[in-house]
């Protein structure tokens, strides 16, 4: 059921080098919602992080081939970058940290030295299937030399586990939106929430306006959008992005300039978004197939709309309700 009251409170903060927005139906309940997003935010970042010497992901990196004891939470996250890699032929894949390394995504993106050129050869990644997790005995095994990279997974698990459990715990509707990475639970605002869909720009979202000029209202589930605009830099005279095809190693070379997807949870919404561009052509009739709900943008501007997505109009706002409908269900290797 929608919530009764329309007024709906809102913080913004950095996060991951991103930002994150918190939308609640309660006011009063802005600032305990605040507090466990933020606890939730801070867990993530010291499991997942590759760029934290102290994390988690750099200490199984640091492992050279051993098996490493992890926590609870980082095997939640290593068994999601998992899935995601299976359900999407390896698309999805977490031992792209190597490449992305290569390529000069080596520290947090803000402080990627842009320009200087390339000074190793790029390779394809190891390949998830070489990743050995164990979620009984919270243990992980990576081949000597393979670097994970959660980058695909771990923002989108965060908007999951956060907004799930700010309802969960407040009794409110509550929307968390992590740079694009967008997860809504509890009892929505009556006609649901509002979202806006930026194409171009890691901003948007509800509450931020809608830089393309396209908006949907979602009553559940998640909302992700991937693009080759928003993480890019140059190295030399090479114009690089952070969506990597893991059998080349190299960003991918897709027709599609950004891909929206809409699922039951955010990180399957965000592994078939990010999956979908480097499917390219393909990425339509696959999610088609899914019946994921999707809105893929050429790099003309051009729009091609899957499943229930509603089709873009000058103004106004589409329903989307489809959200719900799960990456996993019906999942097929192509």
């Amino acid at each position: 059921m929608p919530a009764a009251s329309a007024r709906i409170a809102s913080q913004t903060s950095p996060a991951f080098g991103t930002f994150a927005t918190l939308l609640t139906t309660d006011p009063a309940a802005l600032g305990p919602a605040q507090a466990l997003l933020t606890a939730e935010l801070r867990a993530v970042d010291a499991a997942c992080s590759r760029f934290r010497r102290d994390s988690e992901l750099s200490r199984v990196n640091r492992a050279r081939g051993r098996p490493v004891k992890i926590s609870p939470l980082f095997t939640e996250a290593m068994a999601v970058a998992l899935t995601a890699a299976r359900l999407t032929a390896g698309d999805v894949d977490p031992t792209c940290g190597g490449p992305l390394v290569r390529l000069g995504y080596d520290r947090d993106f803000e402080k990627i030295q842009q320009y200087a050129p390339l000074r190793q050869p790029v390779v394809p990644a190891p390949g998830w299937r070489s990743v050995v997790l164990d979620p009984e005995l919270h243990e992980v095994q990576v081949p000597a030399g393979t670097v994970l990279d959660l980058g695909a997974t771990a923002k989108a698990l965060a908007a999951d586990r956060a907004a799930t459990r700010i309802a969960a715990e407040l009794g409110c509707g509550v929307l968390v939106n992590l740079g694009g990475d967008i997860k809504v639970a509890g009892p929505a605002p009556a006609g649901g929430w509002r979202v806006g869909i930026a194409d171009d720009v890691d901003v948007g979202g509800a509450g931020r306006g809608d830089p393309a000029g396209h908006a949907v209202m979602i009553q559940d589930g998640g909302l992700a959008t991937s693009g080759t605009a928003v993480r890019s830099w140059r190295r030399g005279t090479a114009k690089l992005h952070h969506i990597i095809v893991p059998g080349t190693g190299l960003p991918a070379q897709s027709c599609w300039r950004a891909a929206s997807v809409a699922a039951a949870t955010c990180v399957a919404a965000n592994t078939a978004s990010t999956a979908a561009i480097i499917r390219g052509e393909r990425a339509a009739g696959w999610l088609a197939g899914l019946r994921l709900p999707a809105r893929l943008v050429r790099h003309d501007g051009g729009v091609v709309t899957v499943a229930e997505w509603p089709a873009d109009a000058p103004s106004g706002t589409g329903t989307l309700a489809s959200a719900r409908t799960p990456a996993g269900e019906g999942a097929r290797e192509p």
